[in-house]
Formats: C-alpha cells, structure tokens, sequence
C-alpha cells in the first residue's frame, strides 16, 4: 500500500471539508432564493378567513359569493404565517365575469372589522376594467391605474393623515406624477377571459411591479414617507358586489 505523509492527508481532508462546507453553503442560499409554497392545497393551514366565502378543493383556493351570502363589506383570507417586507409571488388565478377580487399585501389587519385589511392591492375583475392596477385599500385609493408607472411623493402638509380623503378624487390618490403609460387595450389583451392568469408581484423596498402573464401591468414607487408601509400581510379578496367566485392555486413566495 502507498503510504503518504502527515502533510497530504491533512491537505487532503481540507479539500474534503470545503467542498462539504461549499455544498451545504449552496443548498442555504438556494432554498432562500427560491420560491416556497404558501399554500398546501390541502386545506387552510396557514391561513385566516371567513369559512362562509373560502374553501379549498382540487388544490385551488376558492373564494366565493353566492346570491344567499352576499357581502355587506370585503372580506379576506389572510395568510398569518409571516409579514414580508422585501419578496416576490407568484400565483394563479381564475375569476368569473362578475368576480372582484385582489391581493393585498404589506398590509395591517383591521381592529374590529372581520377578516378586513388595509394596504395595497394588485386588483383582479372579471371584465378587466382594473387588472394589475396598485389600489391601496381603506387608505390612499387608486396609486396607479393599469398601464402607468407613477411616482408617489411625499404627501402635502396641507393633507391631514386623519383624513386622506382630502386628497381623493374619484377613487385616486391626487399627489402622484405618472411617468409612463401604455394603451390599456394592448395590455387587456393579454388577460384569458374565463380562464387561468398567472400574477407576478415584485416588491422592493418603495418600488411595487404587478406583472400579469410576464407583462408590466403598473409599478409604483411610493416615496410618501407618512402614509407607505414597508412589510405586512398578504391576502387575497372577495368584494361587496354580485355574487361571484374567485380561485387561486399555486401561491408561491420569495423573500430577500
């Protein structure tokens, strides 16, 4: 047998750790870029609501208002497990023509109000009028309108932060400059009527991307310091409105 010195052996057992240690340091930083699932498909593991509106089935979510449940104000599911503040998720989704419907997120529950959030949204209806526009709900309304990129400044000192609705006229926040648009036709074409969408949501630190099918739907950057919200819940919505059904499947979540 080929005998070696004290020197090699240890050279040789160095390589073998580092290349362990590399391997395992590689498996850490590839579970926390990948996106993790938030939604067993299974049940409501996880997750807060109203078992009148939201059940599971078949693996989707499904949240539905039928003509004997019809609501008197929105109500969500709520995922309680963490609060993100920097993260992007995936999901898909299938409306009916009369749906209204919405993911919050970096959103606060709401005190005494059921199964209700406050934050911002990336809109889903079925007719497609606000597809993957930026609505901040019970807050500053509309931030952006399908097909805009906009920039939030800081709010006036004029507008008290107890009544925001100062600074709201037709359903939209009134301090914002719109940098960009595009034809709402165009981008409306790429939404299935009826049928599964996929929404990308990317969220970084004041900059908010709703992607719909791969396509830049609306992003905000939101440099109002009084009003913003940096981390928060997710949730998804049915609202007041005609009865109607919603379903979700494969929610996925990446953090930074």
């Amino acid at each position: 047998m080929k005998k070696y010195s004290l020197g090699v052996v240890i050279v040789l057992y160095s390589l073998v750790f580092c290349f362990s240690s590399c391997k395992n340091e590689n498996k850490v930083i590839d579970k926390e870029n990948t996106f993790q699932s938030i939604f067993n498909g299974k049940d409501l593991e996880g997750w807060i609501g109203d078992p009148k509106y939201w059940r599971v089935e078949n693996g989707i979510l499904i949240g539905e208002v039928t003509p004997e449940t019809i609501l008197k104000r929105n109500s969500f599911i709520i995922y309680e497990k963490e609060q993100p503040e920097n993260f992007e998720l995936k999901l898909e989704y299938r409306i009916t023509n009369s749906g209204n419907s919405g993911i919050n997120y970096r959103s606060e529950v709401i005190d005494n109000v059921p199964f209700a959030l406050r934050g911002y949204q990336c809109d889903i209806d079925g007719k497609n009028r606000y597809t993957g526009q930026n609505y901040e709900e019970k807050k500053r309304t509309t931030l952006a309108y399908y097909g805009e990129i906009v920039t939030i400044p800081q709010m006036p000192d004029s507008i008290p932060k107890t009544n925001l609705g100062k600074n709201v006229k037709k359903n939209c926040w009134q301090t914002r400059t719109i940098t960009e648009t595009k034809l709402k036709s165009q981008l409306k074409s790429n939404i299935k009527s009826n049928d599964w969408n996929t929404i990308h949501l990317k969220i970084k630190d004041n900059k908010m991307q709703h992607y719909i099918n791969g396509v830049l739907f609306s992003e905000v950057t939101d440099l109002d310091e009084i009003n913003r919200s940096s981390k928060g819940y997710i949730g998804v919505q049915v609202h007041v409105g005609p009865p109607m059904k919603v379903e979700y499947r494969n929610i996925k979540l990446k953090q930074y």
